[in-house]
């Protein structure tokens, strides 16, 4: 599977999110997004999608507005503790989208992720609940992080 991991605000590539989905075998195209820009960021987005086609797209926090941001088409997106209050003008999410957040998270309330599913009009089960803070990079939601992409891509183990 082919997967366009969308980083967060002052994160780098490579880090312990898209080197999970790499380390159980899929292409992470993770690239380096401004920090200070975010259409530029968006504009980077866009343009390794377009180049790339990947199966899915995930985005953590600033990287989930970034997605949300973007042109997909009908691609997936799987997003974590998505920022989209804080960044871009999106409002809403397709219909095959997941969402992943810790009630715990400190940066990006909870509260946050259940009003982008209900302005997507998408069911509740659309908002995982998962994890114990913002980053999600312990096993329980990097597995969930997983689960979601092969869910949404028919890719599923």
């Amino acid at each position: 599977m082919k997967i366009l991991f969308l980083h967060g605000w002052t994160s780098i590539p490579g880090g312990r999110k898209p080197t999970y989905l790499k380390n159980a075998g899929h292409e992470v195209l993770n690239p380096a997004l401004d920090d200070d820009g975010f259409d530029l960021a968006v504009r980077t987005a866009q343009s390794e999608y377009d180049q790339h086609k990947p199966d899915v797209v995930v985005g953590s926090s600033r990287g989930g507005a970034v997605a949300i941001n973007i042109n997909s088409g009908k691609t997936p997106l799987v997003l974590l503790c998505p920022a989209w209050r804080n960044w871009g003008t999106a409002k809403s999410v397709k219909p095959n989208t997941t969402i992943l957040h810790s009630r715990q998270d400190d940066v990006i309330p909870f509260a946050d992720s259940e009003e982008l599913v209900a302005n997507s009009g998408l069911p509740p089960e659309t908002l995982i609940e998962v994890g114990n803070d913002h980053r999600l990079a312990d096993a329980e939601p990097l597995n969930a992080m997983l689960e979601a992409c092969l869910r949404l891509t028919g890719k599923c183990r």
